[in-house]
């Protein structure tokens, strides 16, 4: 008689011991933070600042959703090109305080906006929120999420050259090797190194760049023990209040599409773990928004962009199982306190490019899986007219959008319209038209 092995993984209530819970801090972190700095380089808005705010922000997430909701907060993308319009930004030159902190007014409304919305939310129910936001709208956007990174993902992997159109061998056989590692270490491994398949591809990644030139300690070296993030207060400004406020409109389907991803996942590990109860992560969509709302507001009244929830987060807590919310706040917690030491910010910031990447080719295609993963679990009907129309159309809009024009943007009648942003207002639009007056839809389970 086999003696059935435990069920690898922890559930949000479920703390790991001390020495695992850090190394699970350590990779949601390492996985969190490319893009939140990157955010802050785009946007004009200070490195130190934008980590301090991206950790505090999460901690009070979770405080507002009562550790309930394992999500992690980073700066968003959404927000760069109506910040950048804002602050005039040039990649990794600051931005003057006084244009920050008009943007910092933007970003606090929006989260206003977030609040509202989940307060209407709450008070609706997830039925009638479903016939807004039905799975295949929520499942095409997180798609459209994913794949819109893939360029990303692929070139800074290669470490490719848009002016002269090459790419460097090095950055490949460092992005290769920590992808190939990455899923060997997720496929393979077993018990609490099958949880850590990123953090050890990472490594393997970091070790292979050494000897190939791409680690360079110079920022290490020259940055400070100690630094204080430079905070700035916001300052009111209707222009700002005009280009950012309603970002926050079109990011709702992005976190509905990321709750409904971790509800599934979720409770997939509790069955496995044959657990009585469900984890009504789904239900919990209003409060989720309130959060979102209340994380905006937190982060940027102390100088950090606009956040959201991180799908790399996400995805990395899909490939490892682990969903413990403890394990964010002590992620959170590193954020904070490596915004305070020069040298840790640093160091993490050698990690190269092309590791990183090559560790989200495998993240990034994740995110994409998780929208087709919702669909299926939501029985969504990819034979029905409607579906296809809503589907297709958020697709091609969503990626060609991102693909097709500059940063992401695209050019419509003397505007400039963010290409995810426009594809999910449009899908629900689209869904909602094509669904009047019709009777006998499928419920989703």
């Amino acid at each position: 008689m086999s003696i059935q092995k435990p069920v690898q993984g922890y559930l949000p209530d479920e703390n790991p011991p001390i020495i695992k819970l850090l190394a699970f801090a350590l990779q949601q972190l390492l996985v969190m933070f490319p893009a939140t700095v990157t955010v802050a380089l785009l946007t004009g808005f200070h490195v130190s600042t934008t980590i301090f705010a991206s950790g505090l922000a999460t901690l009070v997430f979770l405080l507002v959703t009562k550790g309930k909701i394992p999500l992690y907060y980073g700066s968003s993308f959404s927000y760069i090109a109506a910040i950048v319009g804002l602050t005039g930004a040039s990649f990794g030159q600051i931005a003057p305080d006084a244009l920050i902190s008009q943007a910092q007014f933007g970003i606090i409304m929006s989260g206003f906006v977030s609040i509202i919305a989940g307060i209407i939310v709450s008070r609706f129910g997830m039925d009638k929120i479903e016939k807004v936001l039905p799975a295949s709208v929520t499942g095409s956007i997180a798609l459209v999420i994913g794949g819109s990174l893939f360029g990303v993902a692929m070139t800074s992997a290669a470490g490719y050259d848009s002016v002269t159109g090459s790419s460097d061998w090095a950055a490949w056989v460092a992005s290769l090797i920590t992808l190939a590692s990455t899923i060997i270490f997720s496929v393979f491994l077993r018990g609490v190194w099958k949880q850590l398949p990123i953090l050890l591809g990472i490594t393997v990644g970091y070790i292979v760049s050494l000897p190939l030139g791409l680690v360079n300690f110079s920022p290490v070296i020259e940055s400070n023990i100690f630094v204080i993030p430079h905070y700035t207060l916001p300052t009111p400004s209707l222009t700002a209040l005009i280009a950012i406020m309603p970002i926050a409109i079109a990011t709702i389907p992005e976190s509905t599409a990321h709750l409904f991803q971790l509800d599934l996942y979720v409770n997939k590990l509790a069955e496995e773990k044959k657990k009585r109860h469900r984890y009504d992560i789904a239900e919990k969509l209003g409060l989720n928004l309130i959060g979102d709302g209340i994380g905006d507001i937190v982060a940027s009244l102390f100088g950090g962009p606009a956040g959201t929830n991180y799908g790399e987060n996400i995805s990395t807590m899909a490939i490892t199982k682990v969903f413990s919310t403890m394990v964010l706040r002590v992620a959170a917690l590193m954020a904070i306190g490596i915004s305070f030491i020069g040298p840790v910010s640093a160091f993490i910031n050698t990690v190269p490019g092309a590791v990183i990447n090559g560790a989200c080719i495998y993240l990034f295609g994740v995110i994409a899986v998780q929208g087709v993963a919702l669909m299926i679990s939501k029985n969504v009907d990819i034979f029905d007219e409607r579906n296809v129309a809503v589907i297709s159309v958020i697709l091609v809009i969503g990626l060609g959008g991102s693909f097709g024009f500059s940063g992401g943007m695209i050019p419509f009648f003397g505007m400039q319209l963010p290409a995810i942003a426009t594809a999910a207002v449009i899908g629900i639009l689209l869904n909602l038209v094509l669904s009047f007056g019709r009777k006998g839809v499928k419920k989703y389970k």
